[in-house]
């Protein structure tokens, strides 16, 4: 359970007991040192720093999908933040000075409780599943949704806007 700050709402409805409308599969798990949510690094640089490596586990039907990751250095990582709320809709994170729309934070609490992790590949073994990441900020055990590429050609946003340090 989680304790409410000052500004934060919650949904009137929690989408954890909403009926699905779509059937979003699990494709493997996180193997990742962290074990307790407040020990885990809040964002991929947090994570980075701690030099802790990480790998994904692919279950056996998904691993042919592997084939031609060797062409690339990064990845993305969709997971399912399954240990996160969904109920939250506005935050108020400890580091921030105002509560902001979850749409607004990186947050892992929101409607859909999806992670996004860009990760360094290391390796991987299309045979047994196992990627070899430089880290990851997923609990242990994190169900994994999807992997995609990174490709700087399409993936860099040359003139986005920095937010604010205080936004992570």
């Amino acid at each position: 359970m989680f304790e409410m700050r000052g500004g934060e709402e919650m949904l009137v409805q929690d989408p954890a007991g909403q009926q699905p409308d779509g059937h979003v599969v699990f494709i493997g798990r996180v193997l990742s040192p962290w074990v307790e949510r407040e020990s885990c690094p809040r964002n991929m640089r947090a994570a980075r720093e701690t030099g802790q490596t990480a790998s994904l586990l692919i279950d056996e039907p998904y691993r042919a999908g592997l084939a031609g990751l060797e062409r690339v250095t990064q990845i993305h990582v969709l997971s399912w933040m399954h240990h996160a709320p969904r109920n939250l809709i506005v935050q108020k994170p400890r580091h921030a000075t105002e509560a902001k729309g979850v749409f607004a934070l990186r947050s892992p609490a929101r409607p859909n409780p999806v992670g996004l992790h860009s990760a360094r590949l290391i390796s991987f073994d299309i045979e047994t599943g196992r990627i070899e990441l430089d880290t990851i900020d997923a609990l242990d055990g994190t169900p994994v949704i999807d992997i995609k590429p990174y490709f700087p050609s399409v993936d860099i946003l040359a003139d986005a806007l920095m937010p604010d340090r205080n936004d992570k």
